[in-house]
């Protein structure tokens, strides 16, 4: 009895921590509706506070018991964070638009809240919806693509999904950085070639199952569908600055998230198997972090090597693995570090040789 009392206790503080993550949507509703004089806290409250904190708050590996983890599971109160962020999304999108559309916004001001609803796009309109979009019921993928809807990135759940899982790692996969590739080559490259790639998984999936390549069926004909009526009712409901304002915070969002692709994969490669095919994936092929706060933050996309390990683990089951390597800080400053190459290339390269030297599982991905 104490010992399931003591379960208990451990998964509701585990649960109530993840609401931190809501400093960030509080940020961007006092900024959209003028609760404060300045403009830019979202941003530098997830790329200047956090990155900084991160520095001193280092967190720790832990793994789950086989009851712990059944206990996470069970607990309803995980799923509803997650489900709770799509109408704060919209929400906070709506009054995003409306303060645009109310003009008087100095050029620093807009952009601030252009940056804040970017940071909304990119870490809650597409990573909540990559978690989102693993799970089993077709209900809360639908969940997902009306996030990622916020990011007009729709083909997202698509190519990740049934693309990146399976060749995470290997030259054919756009959303695996090469060694000694910039983030802003790697930045192109993937969203042109992972755009590419779900078209073409859409229109294998429908040959196979004996439609039409190009069609009502197809996923991406109806992502663009969504995503061409989104853009039609903000510029006829709030107009062109709002339109476009909307536009650049969809970017800042894409950017973020093929920024986190970056350094997840960043340099590594699976080795060819005797028979010429990629071998399975390991958890030494993906980057990991286990600084606490972005962890929280992000709902432990962090743990990205046992999300890769099993797709369909929810986050809150994820763990600390020891093989897998790990970045030099997390996953927010590690972006920060991406965006100097030299910097960041010192910093990784070193790691790189010393992870190949050690793992005959891995190699450069050059």
């Amino acid at each position: 009895m104490e010992r399931t009392a003591q379960h208990h206790t451990i998964v509701r503080w585990r649960a109530l921590r993840y609401l931190a993550t809501f400093t960030l949507p509080l940020g961007a509703w006092a900024t959209f509706t003028d609760r404060h004089g300045w403009y830019w806290t979202v941003p530098m409250v997830g790329f200047v506070l956090v990155p900084l904190l991160e520095l001193v708050v280092r967190g720790r590996p832990n793994v789950l018991s086989e009851e712990a983890e059944r206990a996470v599971l069970a607990d309803p109160f995980f799923d509803m964070l997650l489900y709770a962020i799509v109408p704060v999304q919209y929400g906070l999108l709506y009054l995003f638009l409306d303060r645009v559309r109310a003009g008087g916004l100095a050029p620093g001001e807009l952009l601030g809240c252009v940056a804040a609803m970017g940071v909304l796009c990119g870490v809650y309109g597409i990573n909540v919806a990559h978690e989102l979009g693993h799970r089993t019921h077709r209900w809360e993928r639908d969940l997902a693509r009306a996030l990622l809807l916020t990011s007009l990135y729709m083909h997202f759940i698509i190519e990740h999904n049934r693309g990146h899982h399976r060749r995470v790692a290997t030259p054919d996969d756009p959303a695996s950085a090469r060694y000694g590739e910039t983030v802003y080559a790697f930045w192109l490259r993937s969203i042109v070639f992972s755009w590419r790639s779900a078209w073409h998984i859409e229109a294998d999936r429908l040959r196979k199952a004996g439609h039409v390549p190009v069609g009502v069926r197809n996923e991406m004909v109806q992502a663009l569908f969504w995503q061409g009526a989104l853009l039609l009712v903000i510029g006829t409901v709030f107009g062109p600055n709002a339109l476009a304002a909307f536009l650049g915070a969809a970017l800042l969002g894409v950017l973020l998230l093929e920024t986190v692709n970056y350094i997840e994969h960043y340099g590594l490669r699976r080795k060819r198997t005797a028979g010429g095919s990629y071998g399975r994936v390991h958890h030494v092929h993906s980057w990991n972090s286990d600084h606490l706060l972005g962890r929280i933050m992000l709902f432990e996309l962090t743990r990205h090597s046992d999300h890769h390990w099993k797709a369909s683990k929810k986050f809150q089951a994820l763990n600390s693995v020891a093989e897998a390597p790990q970045l030099p800080t997390g996953y927010p400053g590690t972006m920060l570090l991406s965006l100097v190459p030299p910097l960041f290339f010192a910093v990784m390269h070193p790691r790189l040789d010393n992870l190949v030297a050690n793992h005959e599982q891995v190699e450069l991905a050059g």
